[in-house]
């Protein structure tokens, strides 16, 4: 999958140039001052596509494996499920 730099003052002047590109499936990182800040899209891309780009752009990593399962970090007091306890603590 292509992927594009632009500078926000860029993207603003070719707004529709860009927005073309993402219609043929190039994906546009907007950039503030060099450092990316987002990132245009096609809607319609599904998951493996979407975690592809981000692999790309050094925002996600994997090393292929499959996480291992752990134990729970904590454990629950009384019957309430960890849901409701958020629920409750948010009232």
């Amino acid at each position: 999958m292509a992927q594009l730099l632009v500078s926000i003052r860029e993207l603003k002047s070719r707004l529709s140039h860009y927005l073309r590109l993402t219609r043929k499936g190039e994906s546009v990182v907007i950039t503030d001052r060099g450092v990316p800040i987002g990132r245009i899209v096609l809607i319609g891309q599904n998951l493996d596509q979407r975690l592809a780009a981000m692999r790309e752009t050094g925002l996600a990593q994997w090393s292929g494996h499959k996480l291992r399962h752990r134990r729970p970090v904590a454990k629950l007091r009384g019957r309430k499920t960890v849901a409701q306890l958020l629920v409750e603590d948010r009232e």
